[in-house]
């Protein structure tokens, strides 16, 4: 996500089995079975065996193509490239006793610098840390690609804490020796977001901005020059189907659009006509036509169910010349903009800008990511110390 994408060798899931990790407190993991069950990998298609065309393969020549899951059992059908960590990750790790990951975790929590914290939040804070940083380090060997970790969401609207934050992950990173060029810091898209965003990429530290729902929310993380801007599609089209009074998406639905659609490609043909170099990610396509309508977009990610269609979908040489690239730098440098779109977005211009839409499922994203925070800690504070560390 300014991520490099490419398929990994077919050897690449074996040739990590019973590979010895070392975790940021210095020591390695035992020898574990392999048998990780979570995680949010980036697929490439493959053609079948039978060497006939798909219509995954088709949609893969136009974006990337990344399974809409939080489980992966099956390495040949959808062979990881990248991954994210996150407090749900660590949620589903620790459900599961048997696994790397967990052991991942409890290396973590036996970590002797966060147990020098006698302060309570100071100690979970810094057992979080590890673990994200312990699990995605492992993650990071396993997948050529790039690992995204998330950010504290209950951090949301506080610029400088994130970017502390991300630092102390930074250098958790670099202790168990993963390059900065290997990461990407997940971040909500609210104001202090971005700025945030902005002050870090400029330092070189690449970031994923999240929960966009709104155009200025789009061009304000494109300006801030975010490595990956993340816009959720179905998500505001359930929104648009029980809410009105958002200008942006009726003035979609007005010439017949989906609003979801419709950002994406205003977004898409912002960010390529103006020489921004943000990669755009749409979430939540939760259909074939949908991924259809936004073939050329860089990254789409979409369920499980959809791409086994796409996969099991044989396309004969005529049908192939039907799949047609919906977004394009050629179709971006003739989209016409408003003057009051073309703003260098400021605090003020950008509050008055984002709609009902983006206010109530921005709130909505963060108070489930923060849920999710708050429960990795207290969980961590039942388990710690752990056994057998």
């Amino acid at each position: 996500m300014s991520v490099s994408l490419q398929s990994p060798p077919s050897s690449a899931v074996s040739s990590f089995q019973g590979t010895r990790l070392r975790f940021s407190n210095g020591s390695p993991a035992s020898n574990l079975l392999f048998n990780f069950q979570r995680s949010f990998p980036v697929i490439r298609a493959s053609a079948l065996d039978t060497g006939s065309t798909t219509e995954l393969d088709l949609v893969s020549s136009f974006s990337e193509i990344v399974p809409d899951t939080v489980i992966f059992d099956d390495f040949e059908r959808f062979p990881p490239t990248a991954a994210t960590v996150s407090s749900s990750l660590l949620l589903g790790i620790c459900s599961l006793p048997d696994t790397i990951f967990r052991n991942a975790v409890d290396m973590a929590l036996a970590d002797s610098e966060c147990n020098k914290h006698e302060n309570s939040e100071l100690r979970l804070s810094c057992f979080s840390n590890k673990a994200l940083v312990n699990v995605g380090g492992y993650l990071a060997k396993l997948v050529p690609g790039r690992v995204s970790t998330e950010v504290d969401a209950r951090l949301a609207y506080d610029t400088h804490g994130i970017i502390r934050k991300v630092h102390d992950l930074v250098k958790l990173y670099n202790e168990v020796n993963v390059p900065p060029e290997r990461l990407l810091f997940k971040i909500p898209s609210t104001w202090q977001g971005i700025e945030a965003s902005r002050l870090l990429e400029c330092e070189g530290i690449q970031t994923h901005l999240t929960f966009v729902y709104s155009f200025a929310q789009a061009a304000a993380a494109a300006q801030a020059g975010a490595s990956v801007i993340q816009i959720f599609v179905g998500r505001l089209r359930d929104w648009s189907r029980n809410h009105s009074g958002d200008p942006e998406i009726e003035a979609a639905l007005k010439r017949g659009e989906d609003p979801g659609l419709a950002l994406v490609t205003k977004a898409y043909n912002y960010i390529h006509k103006y020489g921004h170099k943000s990669k755009l990610m749409a979430a939540a396509v939760r259909n074939k036509q949908d991924l259809f309508s936004l073939l050329g977009v860089d990254y789409i990610i979409a369920p499980l169910k959809v791409m086994q269609s796409l996969k099991e979908s044989i396309t004969t040489p005529e049908e192939k010349y039907s799949f047609v690239r919906r977004l394009s730098p050629q179709s971006a440098a003739i989209y016409k903009f408003s003057e009051e779109e073309l703003v260098k977005w400021d605090q003020l211009s950008f509050a008055s800008a984002v709609g009902p839409a983006a206010v109530e499922l921005l709130a909505s994203g963060l108070d489930g990511y923060a849920n999710q925070a708050n429960r990795v800690e207290e969980l961590f504070e039942k388990i710690w110390p752990p056994p057998n560390v």
